[in-house]
């Protein structure tokens, strides 16, 4: 018996489900990086263009080592929502279980590598010595939290399988107005710098991942979790990571290409740290509201799927890219056209502006392209499909991303050629996702049901 809370994603006018699934997880991402922003916001006005320089340049780092583990919950979504979509509720509920025991003990490993290589690795990648101290105190600090910051994600994954994007959304705002608040006293008042701003992070990510555990140990639909009794099942483990893996492995990839840029915009100096870290922060907030149609598309072919309902799956996908386009042009070039008062308000120097723009200039206006990169991907592993679209990713995307450093950006050592290799990648990129999904649905669809399957 579904609740009301959860949505059947297999009837209904498509449109209108879409949109209102997608709204509270575009709601809850832009929360986040708001919250992100007024780390950085409060560290640059209060601590200094370094302690501004010493976060931003841990970004790509962070998420080379989070999004490995994050990208995972992807299996737990698209498993729920498969036997949800199927009326499987007993499968449905050992999933989720399985879920919350991985994403502790995943958690615990990856604070243990946080802290080990976050000196190291800063240092390899050529970070500024003026900063190099605060980056590495910052990320020693916000590793603490890796617990809780997965068994949030995977929490929300399974919620989001069952059609509940919700309450997730009210866990992050609590939460996210929380670390504001921290912020705020250990930066200002404790004079406490990137140490304050980090620590925030922490109490925050611990809070969030309570109200998710508690959620689940109270909701009496699918995700229901007997927090005495849970119970650890090692298939539906392996069936998530099937899908999980690759795409853990993806958000891993995308994440060593950046790290490779963000060494190159390293060897620029610290002021150009900060204007890079500004505008991507910024770009952020287009990313994230794109993202969402990526775990929509994601949620809705997985059910369709396990209720076989395959032309309601090539309609998801032809919205959900409509909308990811519309997303994607107008806040990109939002961006870029207010960029100059919005970029004032994490630096008030000059120079650190400047920089920020060109970035946007590049990046932020074609940004709609990375949106249908990631709905088509999205589709393709909800069909079930994972290693594809990471296979994928990894040579349109970044290989042809690493590539460039070495060949095309060696020789043209500018900021603006190193960021073209974003949109060239983009324009790659899905254009071979499209085709694959083209390919996929012959093999998945069963075409003698299909005009009957919406």
């Amino acid at each position: 018996m579904r609740k009301n809370y959860e949505m059947d994603l297999c009837s209904g006018p498509l449109f209108r489900q879409i949109l209102t699934f997608a709204f509270p997880l575009i709601c809850s991402g832009v929360l986040q990086l708001l919250f992100n922003a007024a780390d950085i916001v409060i560290v640059g006005r209060f601590a200094g263009s370094d302690a501004l320089a010493a976060v931003g340049s841990t970004g790509s780092l962070i998420a080379l080592l989070v999004n490995f583990f994050i990208g995972i919950s992807v299996g737990v979504n698209v498993l729920v929502a498969r036997f949800y979509g199927g009326n499987d509720w007993k499968d449905a509920q050992e999933t989720v279980q399985t879920a919350l025991i991985t994403a502790v003990a995943g958690g615990g490993l990856l604070m243990v590598l946080g802290l080990a290589v976050s000196g190291p690795m800063l240092t390899l990648m050529g970070t500024p010595e003026d900063v190099l101290g605060q980056a590495v105190l910052y990320m020693r600090l916000y590793f603490l939290g890796m617990p809780a910051t997965l068994l949030f994600n995977f929490g929300a994954a399974a919620l989001r399988a069952v059609g509940d994007t919700r309450r997730p959304l009210y866990f992050l705002t609590i939460s996210g107005v929380v670390n504001v608040c921290f912020n705020l006293f250990f930066v200002i008042v404790l004079h406490m710098g990137v140490a304050g701003v980090a620590t925030a992070t922490v109490i925050a990510q611990y809070l969030s991942g309570g109200l998710i555990l508690l959620c689940l140990s109270r909701t009496e639909g699918v995700c229901h979790v007997d927090l005495r009794h849970l119970g650890f099942y090692r298939e539906k483990l392996k069936r998530m990571l099937q899908t999980g893996l690759p795409a853990g492995v993806q958000s891993s990839i995308f994440s060593i290409a950046n790290v490779l840029i963000q060494s190159s915009v390293n060897s620029f100096g610290a002021t150009v740290v900060a204007g890079n870290a500004a505008a991507a922060n910024l770009e952020g907030f287009v990313y994230i509201s794109m993202n969402a149609l990526y775990q929509t598309c994601l949620s809705f072919t997985s059910q369709n799927l396990g209720a076989q309902k395959f032309r309601r799956i090539d309609q998801v996908l032809v919205r959900c890219a409509l909308i990811v386009s519309v997303i994607g042009l107008v806040l990109g070039n939002g961006a870029h056209l207010l960029g100059p008062y919005l970029l004032a308000l994490y630096s008030n120097d000059d120079q650190v502006i400047f920089y920020g723009m060109i970035r946007l200039s590049v990046v932020a206006v074609p940004y709609c392209l990375c949106g249908m990169m990631e709905v088509v991907s999205g589709s393709v592993r909800g069909l079930g499909y994972s290693i594809l679209p990471t296979l994928v990713s990894l040579a349109g995307a970044c290989l042809f991303r690493i590539l460039w450093i070495f060949t095309v950006f060696r020789q043209f050592h500018t900021l603006l050629v190193l960021y073209l290799s974003w949109p060239i990648s983009w324009v790659l990129t899905v254009s071979v996702h499209l085709i694959c999904y083209l390919i996929i649905r012959r093999k998945v669809f069963d075409l003698s049901q299909y005009a009957g399957s919406a």
